[in-house]
């Protein structure tokens, strides 16, 4: 009968390691099982599972390994694995799998420990940690301020509301966002991302802005707050405050549009998704005026929003068309999905209202972004203390496929 050997390799790196040990168990023919391998700061965790057919003795393949890790200057530790235990392992290999995200300026340990306990208190565990954002510099701390960290978690897990709800807690008591999600065949395989813009692409709300020239800012912020709390209906609302721009001059919205302050990481978002082959659409309840000159700027496929009735150079005080509230961004969403081709699960909405909440509910994934506390609690995933560009992360895309 065969043998199966788990084999542990730690030390310090070199180039050729890897290709010698290999070699060794090429020698007897040993069949790998599995593989796997770390390097943190130069130090290597290398790790083997094979099997050595019954023609062979594992002595003499663990007797030329140790040589071998000798001659490296690593050390060598094996472990004899039932074969019963290999078969319960291939059999629930690929079940139950999760990504837990943690990302914020910093990654700190009391963060890390609180979310490990989280999770071993469900009885799960942990089987990789893998860094997404670059490598921090101590002399330069301001050259990457973003921090990554990506936990891929197994087990069967009872209570998946009550784990979400742990982590939700342990993300607002230190200020990081943990992203919990199902590692599946969607994951990295999502090509649509629709973005809210005001507040979201860019940092402002752009009604707010014109109403400031027109004299109206107090009323129009006031019914601005209360409709991104959810406190009331976003048609009304819009309907209120644009009546209250009547009269305004049309190039008011051209000098507002030159200057539109873009939030942070907007551009390399979105120049990244689109190098990636990503389709980026901006879905608004704001206003096409501004949504074509950030398509322009950002390079976005699509652009959906709301219409403003100018005549004599004036606005009017009335909208043209159909208004783009909550559920018209959802249903947009699941109209460019279907123009592209794809299902709804390959699909990504970033926004930060009570009038983004469906299309968020609708897409594969739903992120609020410095979002109000009532968009907080019903989204999954949130970006609440880095830049747009933090987004990358979530999906799992790596510092290095980011680029600057």
């Amino acid at each position: 009968m065969s043998e199966i050997i788990l084999i542990n390799v730690t030390g310090r790196d070199r180039p050729g390691l890897t290709a010698v040990l290999t070699d060794v168990l090429a020698t007897h023919a040993i069949n790998i099982l599995d593989i796997g391998q770390a390097v943190i700061h130069d130090f290597l965790s290398l790790g083997f599972l094979i099997e050595i057919p019954a023609s062979d003795t594992a002595a003499a393949v663990l007797k030329d390994l140790l040589f071998a890790g000798h001659d490296l200057g690593v050390q060598i530790h094996f472990t004899a694995v039932p074969q019963a235990q290999y078969e319960a392992w291939v059999r629930e290999a690929g079940k139950d799998r999760r990504m837990i995200t943690l990302l914020g300026r910093r990654i700190t340990a009391v963060q890390i420990a609180r979310v490990a306990a989280a999770v071993a208190e469900q009885g799960l565990n942990i089987d990789v940690i893998h860094r997404l954002s670059g490598r921090v510099s101590l002399q330069r701390p301001d050259a990457h301020p973003k921090a990554c960290v990506e936990l891929t978690v197994r087990g069967h897990l009872a209570d998946e509301r009550g784990l979400r709800d742990q982590l939700w807690q342990i993300a607002g008591e230190l200020g990081i966002d943990i992203a919990f999600h199902a590692d599946d065949i969607y994951r990295r395989n999502r090509r649509l991302v629709a973005f809210d813009m005001d507040s979201t692409l860019i940092q402002c709300e752009v009604i707010d802005e014109l109403a400031k020239v027109a004299g109206v800012g107090a009323e129009v912020a006031a019914i601005t707050e209360a409709a991104m709390r959810g406190e009331l209906d976003f048609r009304e609302s819009l309907t209120r405050r644009v009546a209250l721009l009547r009269g305004l001059d049309e190039g008011v919205l051209a000098t507002i549009a030159a200057d539109l302050p873009l939030s942070e990481g907007a551009e390399r978002v979105a120049g990244t998704l689109k190098r990636l082959g990503y389709k980026l659409a901006i879905l608004s309840g704001g206003f096409d005026y501004f949504g074509r000159r950030l398509q322009q700027r950002l390079g976005f496929d699509y652009v959906f929003a709301n219409r403003l009735e100018i005549v004599d150079g004036k606005l009017t005080g009335r909208l043209l068309g159909e208004v783009v509230d909550g559920p018209r961004k959802a249903a947009l969403l699941a109209m460019l999905a279907t123009q592209e081709g794809l299902s709804l699960e390959q699909t990504i909405a970033v926004g930060d209202g009570a009038n983004d909440i469906p299309m968020l509910s609708a897409a594969g994934l739903g992120v609020a972004f410095h979002a109000k506390p009532v968009v907080r609690r019903q989204a999954e995933r949130t970006i609440t203390d880095v830049g747009l560009d933090g987004l990358l992360y979530l999906i799992g895309i790596h510092e290095r496929e980011i680029g600057e």
